[in-house]
């Protein structure tokens, strides 16, 4: 086995190195990847209009992802899993983008505003599928997900609280108008659901699910020592995160229920 390439601290996005409390989650340690990290948002500075609305970067705990996945595939989607189009919104280094390419979705892909955590992503996917773990075509785009063309077809959006509000409310409208005439082909999970009041506002979205998806106990610890690491400590994690599921059912329908 080839030993890895080192890479200069200098080289690293603030909260990427030993000195700002980088620690490897066991996801990545497992599989050979590199999604660790947390990353405060005004440390993702790309120079596009959007930068001061990024939150954080920082992976999903896997069996948040799962189960969240489960219960969607529970509230009886418009089409089987391989009809839809899987798309990770504010991807970061793709752990959500990995963990969707175990199913069998049409497409998976992540969109990433910033230019670095996409170079990291990229090759996570090389490392993923030369393990053979994607049982789907994945691509990584750099770009805003205010700017991206959805595709035709049923999609499945992922949001871990990428951005604020400002953001979330465009995004939400430009879905509005790309799915305006496809009631029931656009799915959302959100993850840490701050801007859940922002979804409410929205005509033609209804909430399928809303309440708190708790962590393994593995990730649970894992994401707590990332967090008890931090030097300043900025963040926080608890054993749960709260959670919604949202469907576009057309401009004329409104309405929320658990």
């Amino acid at each position: 086995m080839q030993g890895k390439k080192r890479v200069s601290s200098r080289s690293l996005l603030p909260g990427l190195s030993v000195k700002d409390g980088y620690t490897r989650h066991p996801f990545d340690l497992e599989y050979g990847v590199r999604t660790s990290g947390l990353i405060a948002g005004r440390n993702l500075k790309t120079g596009h209009r959007h930068d001061r609305h990024s939150t954080a970067y920082f992976g999903v705990a896997p069996s948040v992802f799962k189960s969240l996945l489960r219960r969607w595939r529970r509230t009886g989607p418009i089409a089987p899993i391989g009809e839809f189009t899987f798309i990770d919104a504010g991807a970061g280094m793709g752990r959500g983008v990995l963990l969707a390419s175990e199913l069998p979705f049409r497409e998976v892909i992540g969109i990433e505003l910033n230019s670095t955590l996409v170079r990291i992503a990229r090759k996570n996917v090389s490392t993923w599928r030369a393990e053979k773990r994607a049982h789907s075509p994945i691509v990584v785009v750099e770009g805003d997900a205010v700017e991206f063309s959805f595709p035709e077809g049923p999609c499945l959006v992922f949001l871990f609280n990428p951005f604020g509000a400002t953001v979330m409310r465009r995004l939400l409208r430009k879905l509005a108008a790309s799915f305006a005439d496809r009631p029931g082909q656009l799915d959302l999970l959100y993850v840490n659901n701050e801007q859940e009041a922002i979804f409410e506002c929205q005509r033609g979205f209804t909430r399928l699910f809303l309440g708190q998806i708790r962590r393994s106990r593995a990730d649970a610890i894992a994401d707590h020592t990332i967090m008890a690491n931090q030097p300043d400590g900025e963040y926080e994690s608890a054993n749960y995160e709260d959670c919604s599921i949202w469907r576009w059912t057309g401009p004329r329908i409104r309405k929320s229920m658990k």
